[in-house]
């Protein structure tokens, strides 16, 4: 598979040295490329000293804008699909073949999970995914275990639906709405780091508006957006 693996970076220079050769030692044959979007540190000059594969953003577009202009980029270039791969070290490169063999067995998406054979713990951290794993399978009947996993794999069919509609984000109410439209989902049991260096985004605040808003959009906005996928498989 001609993979191409999208690895979104914000003020990420104290990590992205490892998740780039962490992807080199374990996944040589595959593609990569870096997403500076629009950091003020020193991730791009980092990037170029090293000879990494880098695209430039000149602002910050956020995580949804970052991975657009990566999907368009693989797009355009014929890759057969596409990884999201966050760069701030948790996500681990073993695993990525693991998710590409899953997708080559007949799936649209497939999400790199950590609680596939492994309980979700019952805390407060993980209320919001609690919740939205159950906002998706009441609209869609589908378990997906992990739905905020930001380590997930897209064939060149969802490819072209991200870049032909801004709308679409890589995030769980996304995943719901193609469900809905037919796209075939599942999981691949993987284990994560802690975050490192740096900074999260998610403040608590911030964690529970966004769990609030995909819920939101799981059971009311997706609905009106036009469903054209044929079909309507999915494990």
């Amino acid at each position: 598979m001609n993979l191409l693996i999208i690895i979104p970076a914000y003020n990420e220079e104290n990590s992205i040295t490892a998740v780039v050769e962490d992807i080199k030692r374990y996944c040589p044959e595959y593609d990569y490329l870096i997403i500076n979007d629009g950091s003020l540190d020193s991730t791009a000059k980092l990037c170029r000293e090293k000879g990494y594969c880098l695209l430039d953003l000149p602002v910050n577009l956020g995580l949804t804008g970052a991975f657009q202009a990566g999907m368009l980029y693989a797009y355009e270039h014929g890759y057969d699909a596409v990884m999201q791969f966050d760069g701030d070290g948790q996500h681990k490169a073993e695993y990525v073949r693991a998710l590409v063999n899953k997708l080559l067995s007949g799936y649209d998406i497939v999400i790199g999970s950590r609680f596939v054979t492994v309980k979700k713990p019952i805390t407060l951290r993980m209320a919001g995914s609690f919740f939205i794993s159950f906002a998706i399978r009441f609209t869609t009947r589908l378990k997906i275990c992990d739905p905020t996993s930001g380590m997930r794999i897209f064939n060149r069919g969802i490819m072209e639906r991200f870049i032909s509609d801004p709308n679409y984000a890589p995030e769980p109410d996304t995943i719901s709405f193609l469900i809905r439209c037919g796209a075939r989902v599942s999981e691949v049991q993987v284990e994560v780091s802690e975050r490192k260096t740096g900074k999260s985004y998610f403040t608590f605040f911030k964690s529970v508006s966004y769990m609030a808003q995909v819920i939101l959009s799981i059971f009311l906005i997706q609905w009106f957006r036009r469903n054209d996928l044929k079909g309507n498989k999915h494990d």
